[in-house]
């Protein structure tokens, strides 16, 4: 499923390619968050079009709950459901089940929860989560795991591990034991659990190494910890996971994360945070992070970012979006969350560009101090 092309040779960047029944993925790639089937703000054509996306992530809770099962079933999956022909992965639900942690409880058996929406009681266990993506047809489907929350105690973090231990054991099975239901093969990815403490990390992250997943995930990171530690326990847990194997670092996050990240040997990211921020008036950009709202962009003519910008977004001034923002006009919430996916988007193809030609190790300190500017 995932061919490793390159190597950087001063970090640990790679180049790679990512197999799937709805086409190939390059790699390092940012994963824009459509949840409930969509991205906030952003049709599929301008997914395509303007922000070059190759693949979208969906939220296996989520989708359960609303529009259900049925629904998409008998619509034929959630590609067809959704009118999007490219590769989509599905979460499991476990980080929406950690962050309902008032109205859940977990067992052996799985995870026990109350609907947010009406209150109603629904079990996922690791054989069902299973199922459900079975029947949502992404092509890339995650284990049911625990997250753990920061801090937790070495005792809490090391009971979390081995539960999310023993259901990904059942989960591949499950997996291994049943069919894709819409004639594309579907691959699963592990996840690495162990809260912030460094045996369990190594512990996990060999553990799911030896299940032979096709894929496998750095969990329970960007969960509160200070950037430090993540930074840490994601290059400890790249040490230790297949090299043959793509890597997905859940949850995260700003642009010099990113950098930060694949530096440290991760392939694949996703994050809320291009969408939300566009939606609060932030803007992400090349020379740093812009405050659309303040009335220093009321009177700038000038483009957001034009020497990337996806043909949408370049027609329009920043005086314009601020005048739009301003005033909770949807178009500006549009051409805000745009921009900023086509901006993660491009930040991703140059990366890949910078491995290629073996100028990351110089080129992305650099960025990463540009990109935490604040203008």
């Amino acid at each position: 499923m995932f061919t490793l092309e390159k190597n950087s040779s001063s970090t640990k960047a790679r180049l790679g390619k990512l197999k799937t029944g709805h086409g190939k993925i390059e790699t390092p790639i940012f994963m824009p968050v459509g949840t409930l089937g969509t991205v906030k703000g952003v049709s599929q054509q301008s997914l395509i079009d303007d922000i070059k996306a190759q693949i979208i992530l969906g939220n296996t809770y989520h989708l359960y709950l609303r529009p259900g099962c049925d629904i998409i079933k008998k619509a034929g999956g959630l590609h067809k459901f959704m009118k999007w022909n490219r590769p989509i992965l599905t979460d499991s639900g476990g980080y929406q089940i950690f962050s309902l942690s008032d109205i859940r409880e977990l067992d052996e058996e799985g995870a026990h929860f109350q609907s947010h929406i009406d209150g109603s009681s629904h079990s996922f266990t690791p054989e069902n989560v299973v199922d459900i993506q079975r029947i949502l047809g992404s092509d890339i489907i995650m284990l049911l795991d625990e997250c753990p929350p920061y801090p937790s105690t070495y005792e809490y973090a090391k009971k979390s591990m081995e539960l999310t231990h023993r259901w990904a054991k059942r989960g591949r099975k499950a997996f291994l034991e049943s069919s894709p239901l819409y004639g594309h093969k579907q691959a699963q990815f592990g996840i690495v659990q162990g809260g912030t403490y460094k045996d369990l990390r190594i512990e996990s992250s060999k553990f799911m190494a030896d299940q032979d997943f096709e894929g496998i995930a750095i969990g329970g990171l960007s969960v509160g910890e200070p950037i430090d530690l993540m930074y840490e326990f994601t290059d400890l847990n790249t040490d230790y996971l297949p090299k043959e194997k793509a890597r997905y670092l859940m949850g995260v996050g700003t642009p010099a994360n990113l950098l930060e990240g694949v530096a440290r040997g991760v392939d694949m990211f996703d994050c809320v945070m291009p969408t939300r921020n566009a939606r609060n008036g932030t803007i992400f950009t090349r020379h740093g992070r812009v405050n659309i709202r303040n009335a220093q962009w009321k009177d700038h003519h000038e483009f957001l970012d034009s020497e990337f910008s996806s043909d949408l977004c370049s027609k329009y001034t920043m005086a314009y979006i601020h005048h739009l923002i301003r005033n909770n006009e949807i178009f500006g919430l549009v051409l805000a969350s745009v921009h900023n996916l086509t901006f993660y988007l491009w930040l991703m193809e140059e990366v890949r560009l910078r491995i290629a030609n073996d100028t990351f190790a110089e080129w992305y300190p650099g960025m990463v101090k540009q990109l935490e500017r604040k203008i």
